[in-house]
């Protein structure tokens, strides 16, 4: 992804939110721009859509959270990747999905989480993810929502 791309991303991903999800972000192009584009280290966001210029059909991204190793001789730190967003048009989302987890390898990840959340759980089992071993609850203050499966849920927090 980069800065022409914003507007093009803004647009999809709050199309496609709208679309799958009950409970998810509007995006402006600043939170997109700041959120979404890439930064070594940080964030790493893949959008395609054929040839340059042409309208973008999809989008893959993805976070670093870096954890530490405590008192062991070798590791002093746990590179993690975490699925963001990731939005396909295309019936791309397990091949988009895969690539980014070759990306990640390659950037250096030792693991690779995804909330199964939206359409994300429907490759998970493919491309052999493991089911951790919690549960993730939002608390999303003052707002009355009943009923909720994950993939309802259109909203990952960084």
């Amino acid at each position: 992804m980069e800065d022409a791309d914003v507007s093009q991303v803004t647009v999809l991903l709050n199309n496609y939110l709208s679309l799958k999800t009950k409970v998810h972000i509007v995006y402006t192009e600043e939170e997109v721009r700041h959120f979404f584009l890439p930064r070594q280290d940080v964030i790493h966001t893949f959008v395609d859509g054929g040839a340059p210029g042409e309208t973008l059909t999809d989008i893959f991204s993805y976070y670093y959270l870096p954890s530490s190793i405590l008192n062991h001789p070798d590791y002093s730190q746990l590179k993690v990747g975490y699925s963001y967003y990731n939005v396909s048009t295309t019936d791309r989302l397990k091949e988009g999905m895969k690539d980014m987890l070759i990306q990640a390898k390659s950037q250096g990840c030792d693991v690779f989480n995804a909330l199964d959340v939206v359409e994300n759980k429907q490759h998970f089992e493919e491309l052999k993810f493991g089911i951790g071993d919690g549960l993730l609850h939002y608390y999303l203050y003052n707002w009355r929502i009943k009923d909720i499966k994950p993939t309802d849920l259109g909203i990952v927090l960084v």
